[in-house]
């Protein structure tokens, strides 16, 4: 039987060490005590209905002892996003029917004076004393922990773990929308990281990074189970950090590293040194990173960069190969198809013209679904309405657009945010964004649809520059004339330089921010009013007759 219960347990006589934060350590048998003493609080302060407990922290050695427990004790981990606030984050706990929340003192704040539901009154949170993993047995989260010291594992019979066993509920990210709560079985989670730890070759000699948020998938699925599975170290960031990025590697050996969204670009944006590459790191492997930058960072750091398209619900998957062509996301399980969502039929294969540029975009783009994805995707918690919007006759849809070339390699096309429509004209935001990206100046790009004054949408960029670069708007309309792949509608109409990008706590950028904002962000903004025009700044009275417009459209 494969689940995280019986991995913990695996690990109990283990003295190498298995968990390292700051400048403490544990052994894997010390991590497990520490994991049956939160079991056995958890099983004395069981209440009756869903045995499920929230944990809104930052990742501390705590979160690695209380989602051990959980796992012995057969309870469900609800992650709680810390970017969320007030009613949001009260909502998350309420909707998860949590009965126990784990949190620290900061975190406490976020959630006082709301209603977290019938389970979760003020005297069902627990505080924890101290970030470093040290409790003072004074205080009453101290005392509750001295109450089980010393405590045994768990009766396994009686617990009654399966690989059918709710693990998680995990929190999809919110970049477009309202989150809702993928379910996770232990069997699922634990096959999952042995499958990461069988592909990257992890043994109980490496030491995996992890500096993604703990609540969130990509940590648990691609770091900390691939780490207990193989027996590895845990080398725990409170918060990930671009600046201390290489000097963690260094401090606790590192050799592989999980990501998701930006952070590649967030390190490669970090002044350069003649010895980055005399490091540890070996293995990286993540979803989400700019295809330069993947070149790039393995360059730099000298280690093999694995990036893939996947989803929390685990209903499809594509993987790079290494005839992966330029700004594909790689092949895809059998029975991955690119749909018209109206019609249900598959589409046209992808065109290109000599230059790389998408000739038939409007028909090749559609929904990437999996006839067979359904079969693993396990659904979401009380919310029948998304569950039938991923599983439609069999199959399962991704929410994400996407596009396939003749050779059956898969686009990523961008998400609902990422859908334009210009002179008539659909698009997809994401090739755009991986163009806007090669400017020597720019670390990130993120495009989105703003009105366009007559009919459908134009195209609106926020930019974050490098550190003491600034924004040269000829110069910059002269980088996109010369792009020969860039579409005749995809130019930005209007450009945004920020130096900070409303982020998740994955750092995938939250669209649904910037396009809400449009030109009336804080950021300074330059536009074009005219198609191919020069790029001006954009005053005030322009903004002012640019809502009149819009407003009698």
């Amino acid at each position: 039987m494969d689940t995280i219960e019986q991995l913990i347990r695996d690990r109990a006589g283990d003295t190498r060490v298995g968990l390292a934060f700051s400048d403490r350590t544990w052994t894997h048998a010390e991590v497990v005590s520490k994991q049956a003493e939160r079991a056995a609080l958890l099983l004395e302060l069981r209440q009756p209905g869903p045995f499920h407990v929230a944990l809104l922290m930052d990742n501390i050695p705590e979160y690695v002892f209380w989602m051990g427990g959980a796992a012995l004790a057969g309870a469900v981990v609800v992650g709680g996003n810390p970017t969320h606030r007030g009613d949001e984050l009260a909502r998350d706990l309420s909707h998860t029917e949590c009965q126990l929340l784990v949190t620290n003192p900061t975190y406490r704040e976020l959630v006082k004076g709301h209603d977290l539901g019938p389970a979760l009154p003020p005297e069902r949170i627990l505080v924890v004393d101290d970030a470093s993993g040290d409790v003072d047995p004074t205080t009453a989260y101290g005392a509750l922990l001295a109450s089980v010291a010393g405590s045994p594992l768990p009766d396994q019979a009686s617990v009654g773990v399966t690989e059918d066993t709710l693990g998680l509920l995990l929190f999809t990210s919110g970049t477009s929308g309202a989150p809702k709560a993928c379910l996770c079985s232990q069997g699922r989670l634990a096959r999952i990281g042995s499958i990461v730890a069988q592909m990257f070759a992890l043994t109980d000699d490496d030491v995996c990074y992890l500096a993604m948020p703990l609540f969130h998938s990509n940590a648990l699925m691609a770091g900390w189970a691939p780490a207990l599975a193989s027996g590895a170290t845990a080398a725990l960031r409170e918060r990930f950090s671009a600046s201390q990025f290489l000097v963690d590697v260094r401090r606790y050996g590192v050799t592989y590293f999980n990501y998701v969204g930006k952070p590649l670009s967030y390190i490669l944006a970090t002044p350069e040194h003649p010895d980055d590459s005399e490091n540890t790191l070996r293995r990286c492997f993540g979803n989400e990173a700019a295809e330069a930058d993947v070149a790039r960072f393995s360059e730099r750091f000298a280690c093999t960069v694995q990036d893939a398209y996947g989803s929390t619900e685990g209903g499809a998957a594509v993987q790079r190969t290494p005839d992966t062509p330029r700004g594909a996301l790689g092949r895809a399980m059998p029975g991955t198809k690119i749909v018209d969502a109206e019609t249900g039929e598959e589409c046209p294969r992808a065109l290109f013209d000599e230059n790389g540029r998408l000739l038939n975009a409007e028909e090749a783009i559609g929904e990437m679904v999996s006839e067979t994805g359904a079969t693993g995707f396990e659904g979401y918690w009380h919310n029948a309405e998304a569950e039938q919007a991923r599983v439609k006759n069999g199959w399962y849809w991704t929410g994400d657009l996407a596009y396939r070339d003749q050779d059956d390699f898969f686009y990523f096309g961008g998400r609902d945010y990422d859908w334009l429509r210009v002179d008539g004209e659909n698009f997809a935001s994401a090739p755009v964004e991986g163009i806007l990206q090669r400017h020597p100046d720019v670390v990130l790009a993120s495009v989105y649809a703003v009105p366009d004054t007559v009919v459908g949408d134009q195209v609106m960029a926020t930019l974050l520059l490098h550190d003491g670069r600034t924004f040269d708007p000829a110069g910059f309309a002269e980088f996109l004339a010369g792009e020969s792949d860039m579409g005749t509608k995809w130019a930005p109409r209007y450009i945004a330089v920020t130096d900070e990008l409303p982020v998740t706590a994955t750092t995938k950028v939250l669209k649904r921010v910037l396009r809400n904002e449009g030109w009336h962000c804080t950021e300074p903004v330059w536009w074009r009013p005219g198609k191919d025009g020069p790029y001006r700044r954009l005053e005030p009275a322009d903004i002012e007759e640019l809502d009149r417009v819009i407003a009698e459209r």
